[in-house]
């Protein structure tokens, strides 16, 4: 099962219901909560709700290390074997869309691998030019994936360049060819919200993550010698606010672009997920009770998936 939406969609909140209610453990499909010392800013569960429900591909790396697709497909589908072996079941929970496809379809991974040495090349060309460049060039040779990945996004738009160069074909029609074969059967759940709720939510949830010590939190990380110029460290919300630590922007500022910013990735979430075929789109907001989501979740599990069994036992 796959719990997917944009951002601040309540795809978390969403699979805690569900884990009161069904024999599951949870594999992050999150490319930030990957990373330990980033909590706030990743709006990672909290360290109660983790030893309530099993989590797995969350705090497994330092900012600073290594992370690939390749890694999060391995891991994932070891955890799902475990998971397995004890006689429960995996639900995969996040907003990276890129993820979740790679997962779940056959997707070739091994057509090109990393290349170090291309990869600094571009980084050093980005410190030279802005990552505005790297996407520019890359609009040349794939502009469909240069029109979903934002122009800040510099570990994306490297690896798009850097399978071009190893291929000769965008990045792009490899995803075309993923959509057309499925390596593991599931269910897939999406959170549709409307647009204006959406936002509104995005910003409250903005507002809290700075009343929970965000700007701290960052704070940290730089005291720690992680740089801004990390892959982690320009992820959404934490370049903004290393901004403002720097003294680029006022805390105001900050704010409103992290907001502006998350909105915008929250659409392109959307744009991804809506190509999935097979998405069973839930109905969020609009004055519809959050029980009445949780509860329409539930009959399509035990309709799609006759789980109903296993609900029987854990309400006895």
């Amino acid at each position: 099962m796959v719990i997917a939406g944009p951002t601040a969609s309540g795809k978390s909140r969403l699979a805690l219901n569900l884990a009161e209610r069904f024999p599951v453990e949870i594999i992050s499909a999150d490319s930030m909560q990957i990373y330990r010392g980033m909590d706030i800013g990743t709006d990672k569960p909290s360290p109660e709700e983790r030893r309530r429900v099993p989590h797995h591909l969350i705090d497994i790396k330092d900012p600073d290390e290594e992370w690939s697709v390749r890694e999060f497909q391995d891991r994932s589908r070891r955890a799902m074997e475990e998971i397995y072996a004890r006689g429960r079941y995996p639900m995969i929970v996040g907003g990276t869309g890129f993820y979740i496809r790679a997962l779940l379809r056959d997707f070739p991974l091994d057509d090109a691998g990393p290349d170090p040495s291309f990869r600094e090349e571009m980084r050093k060309l980005a410190r030279e030019k802005g990552t505005h460049y790297l996407h520019s060039m890359l609009e040349k040779v794939d502009p469909e994936t240069a029109g979903r990945v934002h122009p800040n996004d510099e570990k994306r738009i490297i690896r798009a360049l850097e399978y071009h160069r190893a291929t000769g074909k965008p990045i792009s029609h490899r995803l075309k060819v993923s959509r057309e074969r499925r390596a593991l059967d599931a269910l897939l759940l999406g959170l549709q919200w409307p647009r204006e709720e959406l936002r509104q939510r995005i910003e409250a949830r903005v507002h809290q993550q700075f009343r929970r010590g965000f700007v701290q939190e960052v704070r940290n990380l730089l005291e720690k010698g992680y740089s801004r110029d990390l892959p982690s460290m320009s992820g959404l919300g934490y370049r903004e606010v290393t901004d403002f630590l720097y003294g680029l922007t006022t805390e105001d500022e900050c704010k409103r672009l992290i907001c502006r910013n998350t909105a915008r990735f929250a659409k392109r979430q959307f744009t991804w997920f809506a190509r999935e075929p097979d998405m069973n789109w839930i109905r969020c907001g609009g004055g519809r009770p959050w029980e009445d989501v949780v509860g329409e979740v539930e009959r399509l599990i035990e309709d799609k998936l006759g789980w109903k069994t296993y609900i029987s036992l854990r309400r006895c």
